[in-house]
């Protein structure tokens, strides 16, 4: 058995994690010295002319969000709604007792869920829909502001409303041009029992406290507190505050909780703190926080038609589903939606999870949690090669926050004689995850041996692509611990028919479908076969534990990799020659090693009967499927370099949900369909289609990058993308024209030596940190 991790290791462990944030006061944020230049530019602005149902919120509503605090907003005239959540607030726990049959419980109260905090209304009664003319509706996406208007009695009518970053409060601003006058009511409420207040403050069964407040101020009129509500008069402008919080800790030894806060005082603070300043001032704090990311890339697929650009989004989205015409810009904006989510949603605080930051109840399916066997890792995918690396520091954080807690669980329970997964070997070490997580350690549903290898190369192609060392020294001992279980966990085993001996997984479980003990899946050794490879290149950069870094190497050199099935053609999913699962299956677990992996290349690399081989089974899986699985099967489409059907994967997950089917939402969420007539929003396609996108653009890996592998002729004509981070530390900006690159310009963002290729012909760069090479003439 490997011994336990080094002091210094814990020691690291702690330092890393006392930097992460939480709710807390925090200093007066800076304001921009100028007012910033706004984006016009309309490709970043979605727009509609019809608010939403408030009872269909998760599929109208728009969401706002500064990455801890979000919402959905209706924008209905005389009735703005917002569904306010902080990531944070969650029912359950560490979970730590098993059912009887050594798996963990699954419910929302011990397991738990992640919940809405509060419901804003500011009901204005003499502006109902029915009274009003012109009604428009925009999220514009550069600026990260929902913007309303409309004309009542010749007066026009406008609304802002935007989740603020540097001030941490959502904000309201309502204005008008023509003499016109708001007069009505704002009421907030919790979703957890809680009476209309000003504010209020609890605590969930489970012993966390959470709280929020708003706060009103106008011109031109009166605003008054009048018992549980705010009541305004008269009033030319109103803006409205709110702000509210959890005392989530990141500290797993104070069990995730800080005695210390107070989460309805602290909202309070910071809603007066915002309330003296006003709202042209948020206003462009906010936009200069939000811009500085968003404007981190752009991209152009082509022109669209001035008829396809006269349609608002959502018929936009009905007629590219019936005409079949391709509509470069709008398949633009679906990628620029899904990084605005991602600003939105994943900036200091908890990772994105199944519907990320934005619901519409307390009772989520699959609890809104963190599915450890795709979903969180899609969820990913799309924020390095999209340039918002910040963003993916949350998922970073919140692996080593939960490090200690998977690692006590691992250790307790794993080897519990009732889990079908346990070690045969009998020895235990390291850390593993259950299929599901929570933020309190906790796992849920079936134990997920492979979950910490998947985890771990998540985090270590993040690094691929930024190069940094402080990323790295933080999740060494995620690898580190991944290994160790992995050591204390392989079986060998002799080949059929040969006197080969091998090493292989214990009892799993392919997800999610086929037999529920097979030893030496296919998901299981791809993954640990590039867990191994990455703690080796860390322990080396690193210059750390080089005894224990050989031992994973030999491991690594026995393992056993997955054949072609002489029966039917296919990559192997089992050790066996029979397909024991669904043919066209939702998950292509066999095929990590394709992608997110980078064993399998058709580059002439990978032996060619394993390239065919897996193409086959990608091929028997299917083109139509639920929109995460269709992401990733685009994925591994552009790996193969086959654009037609990379494209139509996307293009089909663009198709209306309508009656909750599979496809996208009134607002541009991605429906997922859990059963005829009953369709969900879960974000993984929201974020993994754009990384498809992405990845038929540009292919990286450290030391290579290849030009438009991927290119679909519907983006062929001409078209561009600006600030796309590449694996092995290089920023790339990119134009083409009929089909081929016109211009690459190549930045050092740490990385030094990498080819650059286009259509079979390569050049080698290098570069020092922080230079450029423009490279031209790829048509020759």
């Amino acid at each position: 058995m490997t011994p336990d991790p080094s002091r210094r290791g814990v020691l690291a462990l702690t330092a890393a994690l006392a930097a992460l944030p939480t709710f807390t006061a925090t200093a007066a944020p800076q304001r921009p010295a100028d007012t910033p230049a706004l984006d016009a530019d309309p490709r970043h602005r979605l727009r509609w002319q019809a608010p939403a149902d408030e009872h269909s919120m998760i599929e109208q509503g728009l969401p706002v969000g500064n990455g801890r605090l979000g919402a959905l907003a209706s924008n209905d005239p005389g009735r703005e709604v917002l569904l306010v959540t902080d990531a944070t607030l969650w029912t359950g726990g560490l979970n730590d007792t098993l059912d009887a049959d050594g798996q963990f419980p699954y419910g929302r109260q011990d397991f738990g869920s992640f919940t809405l905090l509060a419901r804003l209304t500011v009901d204005i009664p003499d502006h109902d829909l029915s009274a009003v003319s012109g009604y428009r509706r925009t999220l514009d996406l550069a600026q990260g502001v929902n913007e309303t208007s409309y004309v009542r009695s010749g007066v026009t009518y406008r609304r802002q409303i935007f989740a603020s970053r540097p001030d941490d409060v959502i904000v309201l601003h309502f204005s008008q041009s023509g003499g016109g006058r708001y007069t009505g009511t704002i009421t907030l409420e919790g979703t957890h029992g809680e009476e209309p207040a000003v504010s209020f403050g609890a605590a969930l069964p489970n012993g966390l406290r959470y709280g929020a407040a708003i706060a009103a101020y106008g011109s031109g009129g009166s605003v008054t507190v009048e018992g549980p509500h705010i009541g305004f008069t008269g009033c030319r402008e109103l803006t409205v505050l709110l702000s509210g919080g959890t005392n989530y800790t990141t500290d797993a030894a104070a069990s995730f909780r800080d005695p210390s806060l107070d989460p309805q005082k602290l909202a309070r603070t910071k809603v007066r703190a915002a309330a003296r300043h006003s709202a042209n001032t948020l206003l462009r704090t906010h936009t200069a926080d939000h811009h500085a990311l968003f404007g981190q890339l752009d991209v152009s697929l082509g022109t669209s038609t001035a008829e396809q650009r006269s349609l608002d989004t959502w018929e936009r989205l009905r007629a590219r589903a019936r005409d079949g015409v391709t509509d470069p810009e709008l398949e633009a904006q679906y990628l620029q939606f899904g990084r605005y989510l991602m600003i939105a949603g994943s900036r200091g605080s908890l990772p994105l999870g199944l519907q990320g930051l934005w619901l519409d109840g307390n009772d989520p399916d699959w609890m809104g949690d963190y599915h450890t066997d795709i979903n969180i890792q899609m969820n990913y995918w799309a924020a390095d090669r999209t340039g918002l690396s910040q963003c993916f520091d949350t998922f970073t954080d919140y692996c080593v926050a939960q490090l200690p807690s998977w690692t006590d669980l691992t250790r307790r329970l794993f080897n519990d004689p009732r889990n079908r997964y346990r070690n045969s070997t009998g020895k235990n070490a390291g850390w593993t995850v259950a299929i599901s997580t929570n933020p309190f350690g906790g796992g849920g549903w079936w134990w997920h041996p492979a979950g910490n290898a998947w985890l771990c190369n998540s985090l270590w192609e993040h690094y691929e692509f930024t190069a940094s060392r402080t990323h790295l020294e933080k999740i060494y001992p995620l690898l580190r611990g991944a290994c160790e279980f992995w050591e204390a966990r392989l079986l060998t085993t002799t080949l059929p028919g040969t006197s080969r001996e091998v090493l292989i997984a214990d009892s799993d479980w392919s997800p999610e479908h086929g037999p529920l003990d097979a030893k030496g899946i296919t998901y299981a050794q791809e993954l640990v076969w590039a867990l191994f490879g990455n703690y080796c290149t860390a322990a080396a950069e690193l210059r750390k534990d080089g005894e224990f870094a050989a031992t994973i190497a030999g491991l690594r050199k026995r393992l056993h990799l997955p054949q072609v099935s002489p029966s039917t053609g296919w990559l192997e999913e089992w050790m066996s020659p029979d397909n024991l699962g669904e043919t066209t299956h939702r998950h292509l677990s066999p095929l990590v090693g394709l992608f997110p992996g980078d064993r399998i290349r058709p580059d002439g690399s990978t032996p060619a009967d394993i390239v065919e081989g897996a193409t086959a089974l990608l091929t028997a899986r299917g083109m139509e499927s639920f929109g995460w699985a269709n992401a990733w099967r685009g994925l591994c489409w552009a790996r193969l370099k086959n654009a037609d059907k990379a494209y139509q994967l996307v293009v089909n997950n663009l198709r209306p949900s309508t009656g909750g089917s599979n496809g996208t939402a009134f607002n541009l969420f991605d429906v997922y369909q859990v059963e005829q007539g009953r369709g969900i929003f879960q974000i993984d396609a929201n974020l993994g289609t754009p990384a498809a996108m992405i990845e038929m653009l540009l292919y990286s890996r450290p030391g290579h990058l290849e030009l438009l592998p991927a290119l679909p002729d519907a983006w062929a004509a001409s078209g561009s993308l600006t600030g796309a981070n590449a694996r092995g530390g290089f920023v790339v900006d990119l134009r083409w024209r009929d089909g081929k690159p016109t211009e690459a310009r190549i930045r050092s963002a740490g990385g030094r030596t990498t080819t650059v290729a286009y259509a079979g012909s390569a050049r080698t760069v290098t570069l020092k940190p922080g230079a450029t090479v423009t490279l031209k003439g790829f048509d020759r």
